[in-house]
């Protein structure tokens, strides 16, 4: 048998193309990389396109993602998209027969490539097959979309499963508690950290009724059904499972505050045994660990299952049975019940009857009311780490037990374990910014500015050399403190993993300890709406900036900042520097796709010799594949930019206004070797503006003066440019002041304009004459910033800029990201394939040259040097 099983897993990694990634596994960068499939929205021919479409559509939050479509019969690349209708399709769906029992209706043999593949088959091939990191970015993903997410995932070869906890640690949710609109009545915490009611829903031997059904009419409200755990009621969803048997997924309901909306008052997690118990009996003892209440499903109670079941006895967990009496041996089941009873603690109540008469409504009600009967009274309340706990006692394989994660954890809690104040910490610690880093900045401005005169001052040219020289002498006066030394030493590990391990667990670690930032109202944490965005409240101050990884990443600039200008000055001999591979340091993070520091949003400044030693040896690791394409992000904080670019790319940008870093940021995409000559470029080089675009009037002076000179740094570097907007007809003052600056010189990206969150989506079929006009309408903004840039008044909105071509589309309307109400709203299909043609245009702009003549980065370095 288990020859037999052992079979059965590796045929399916080679039916999907997965045998080559069970020793070297599939990481997120492979997952991420642009190919030529990234501009072609295809359904696979064969199996072994399944798993790349699937990661496709999940990375561009697609909520039919786990519905595969299979065109057999025609090439790909000749397979005109706008006729895939016409084909001849095979669809595959993603649950299948998963109340049937496997020993009476699964086949004997395993799918062929002209055979479907079930969906859970292939969610449980890729996780084998993926590495840590890529299981946490699926299982992110996956919750974003409102999908079930696996927990405890079954290995057929070993009979070794695996509790996945690591990849459970990046689900991070928001929701609201009643009465709503309180002071702290909506929370934002991880998933596995935060403790709810948990009830199970399980099969034993054959159901009528489909569990997976049932458990998403109870979670799904009156006037929407929604789909978080797929089922055999779905078109043709009856395909053999061969390898996801013992798959245990869980979903959360999630209150959003509002009585009229929230089926449960307060947060709770719903389980689900895939297959029957009595060939899972692991898998359910777990359940019955972890369990307020657990609800069996079947048609039978045998003597077997009779006898497993009597073996819960002094058990805490409540069951309850839902029988369809009339399909299987009614006496027996009586009989049975009636010993169980005593046996578990039930009573009548406890057993419930559904058969095709029954009203689903009704039930559904019912059992809504045993579940909140089940929360009143006491009962207990578990995290996805007091599962895996359970999990260990129970000698299930626990994914984040691993040495490297271990290690890489313990050094982070020796870190945050000494941050007591943010403040105190910030001025003790990272002692080389704050303050000093801020008088930097304003001499380097101010020698910067003098630089550009007609005649400048020597002697105050002098005066302000002498002065940085200063600065910097007493920076690199100091010492790395004791928690940067220990950072710099987590990020050296000879391990690779360990590495990632730790920029993963400092970044967990640090948003819990330092978090001073006031919670964001309802509206900011469930919508980006307009009036929300920021768009209107030009005033606003920015938000206490959270302590992160970013802050150690930029004590390690400044010390190399330091160090680079006494050396530049001869008063450091070269052999004398400590720091020199600091910036190789942090090229590999960016490496391995963690977001790095462009620009300061404290000073609003960029660290020059930082980024020239990044970009330095950037181009010495990537070698001859060094071509670079750059494509930035900008726009005001609240605008969906940053969800945009995640979208599109699968990046790490933080989201949500008002809870993350306000720098620029900069993340790097591999290009395929196999699309890189076509494109024409190797890597894209992606750059989102973050928090630095305030929205301030031109009156603020000085504030704005310094935004629109990053705003004009930022699209002088790129090759592409999107300009997010919530107000089409305010656009920020800073951006167009940077498009003036630019097109003085000549030097214009192409560029998109987004507008995104739009209310009435039927505004997706505007018409190109529609689209111009809504940025033809003068503001005040702009009257004020053509004013500033002594223009004239001729120039008054973007069509009136010489760069500006009607008849090309610059303007996209990008619909909002949910599909109803958050916490349990469902992704918007038109947002997911919105942010794909967008994506598609943008790459077939760089391979068709319309962008800015593509650089390599020594053309950058110098390019940044100028700018």
């Amino acid at each position: 048998m288990k020859i037999e099983e052992r079979s059965r897993l590796q045929e399916m990694l080679f039916l999907l193309g997965l045998e080559t990634y069970q020793t070297q596994k599939l990481s997120l960068q492979d997952a991420l990389q642009i190919s030529s499939d990234s501009m072609k929205n295809w359904a696979p021919q064969t199996p072994k396109d399944l798993p790349w479409n699937f990661l496709r559509k999940l990375q561009a939050l697609n909520a039919e993602a786990r519905n595969t479509t299979m065109v057999l019969d025609l090439p790909r690349d000749t397979r005109p998209v706008e006729k895939e209708s016409q084909m001849e399709e095979e669809i595959i769906y993603w649950d299948t027969a998963e109340d049937i029992s496997a020993d009476i209706y699964s086949f004997s043999e395993l799918p062929t490539p002209d055979t479907p593949v079930n969906p859970l088959d292939l969610l449980c091939a890729l996780l084998l097959s993926s590495d840590s990191f890529l299981q946490q970015e699926i299982v992110s993903k996956m919750s974003l979309c409102q999908f079930a997410l696996p927990l405890i995932l079954p290995d057929p070869e070993n009979h070794y499963h695996t509790f996945l906890l690591w990849a459970m640690r990046g689900t991070v949710r928001t929701w609201g508690s009643q009465p709503p609109r309180v002071v702290g009545s909506f929370r934002e915490d991880s998933m596995v950290l935060s403790r709810a009611p948990a009830f199970a829903f399980v099969r034993m031997e054959v159901s009528s009724n489909s569990k997976s059904q049932l458990l998403n009419d109870v979670l799904s409200p009156g006037h929407r059904q929604q789909d978080c755990f797929w089922h055999r009621d779905l078109n043709l969803g009856t395909n053999p499972r061969e390898i996801a048997d013992g798959l245990v997924e869980i979903s959360w309901f999630l209150p959003s505050g509002r009585e009229d909306l929230d089926i449960f008052p307060e947060p709770m997690a719903f389980l689900n045994l895939r297959g029957d118990i009595g060939s899972h009996w692991l898998q359910f003892k777990f359940l019955t660990e972890i369990s307020s209440a657990i609800f069996i499903l079947t048609d039978n109670i045998s003597k077997k299952e009779y006898k497993l079941l009597s073996s819960m006895k002094g058990s805490t967990t409540k069951y309850y049975f839902i029988l369809s009496p009339y399909r299987g041996k009614r006496n027996t089941n009586l009989r049975f019940l009636n010993r169980l009873i005593p046996v578990l603690k039930m009573d009548h109540s406890h057993v419930l009857v559904k058969v095709s008469s029954t009203d689903s409504v009704g039930f559904v009600r019912r059992v809504r009311a045993i579940v909140t009967h089940v929360t009143r009274s006491p009962c207990r309340r578990v995290s996805v780490e007091d599962m895996a706990n359970a999990a260990r006692k129970l000698g299930l394989k626990v994914d984040e037990d691993c040495e490297e994660c271990q290690r890489a954890k313990d050094r982070m809690e020796q870190i945050t374990r000494k941050i007591k104040d943010l403040e105190t910490y910030c001025r003790d610690e990272l002692r080389l910014q704050g303050e000093p880093w801020r008088k930097v900045a304003q001499v380097e401005k101010e020698l910067c500015q003098i630089q550009w005169a007609s005649e400048p001052p020597e002697k105050y040219r002098a005066e302000l050399r002498h002065r940085l020289l200063e600065l910097r002498m007493q920076q690199n006066d100091h010492d790395p403190s004791w928690g940067v030394q220990e950072f710099i030493s987590g990020i050296s590990s000879p391990s690779l993993g360990e590495k990632q391990y730790f920029l993963k667990w400092m970044e967990w670690g640090l948003a819990r300890v330092a978090q001073p930032r006031p919670r964001p109202s309802p509206e900011m944490i469930f919508t980006l709406r307009p009036k929300h965005c920021g768009a209107m409240d030009f005033s606003e101050p920015f938000w206490p900036e959270p302590l992160g990884v970013e802050h150690f990443l930029r004590e390690m600039g400044q010390f190399y900042e330091a160090e680079s200008c006494l050396v530049e000055a001869g008063k450091l001999p070269a052999g004398q520097r400590r720091f020199a591979h600091f910036p190789g340091l942090a090229l590999e993070l960016l490496l391995k796709g963690l977001p790095l520091e462009l620009i300061d949003g404290n000073t609003l400044s960029p660290a020059l010799r930082w980024v020239t030693g990044l970009l330095k040896e950037l181009h010495v690791r990537l070698e001859r594949r060094s071509r670079l394409v750059v494509l930035s992000a900008l726009g005001m904080p609240g605008t969906g930019k940053s969800t945009l670019l995640n979208t599109m790319f699968g990046l790490r940008f933080v989201t949500g206004r008002g809870r993350g870093p306000r720098g620029a940021f900069m993340q790097l995409i591999k290009v395929a070797e196999s699309f890189s000559q076509d494109l024409g470029c190797d890597h894209i080089l992606v750059i989102d503006s973050g928090g630095l675009i305030a929205g301030v009037r031109t009156e603020a002076g000085e504030r704005f003066e310094r935004e629109a000179s990053l705003a004009t740094l930022i699209m002088g570097l790129s090759n592409v440019t999107v300009v997010s907007l919530a107000e089409t007809r305010n656009i920020p003052p800073a951006i167009l002041h940077a498009f003036l600056r630019l097109e003085k010189t000549g030097h214009m990206p192409n560029y998109q304009f987004v507008y995104q969150n739009l209310h009435d989506v039927s505004a997706l079929g505007s018409k190109p004459r529609e689209r111009r006009q809504l940025l033809d309408q003068p503001s005040d903004v702009g009257r004020a910033t053509v004013q500033m840039e002594k223009q004239g008044d001729g120039i008054q909105t973007l069509a009136d800029l010489a760069f500006w071509d009607p008849e090309k589309q610059h303007i996209w309307h990008i619909p909002g990201l949910w599909h109803g109400v958050p916490p349990m709203a469902a992704v918007n299909l038109a947002y997911s394939e919105a942010i794909f043609e967008l994506k598609r245009c943008l790459l077939e702009n760089i391979r068709n040259g319309l962008s800015n003549q593509n650089k390599n980065i020594q053309q950058l370095i110098e390019l940044v040097r100028r700018l």
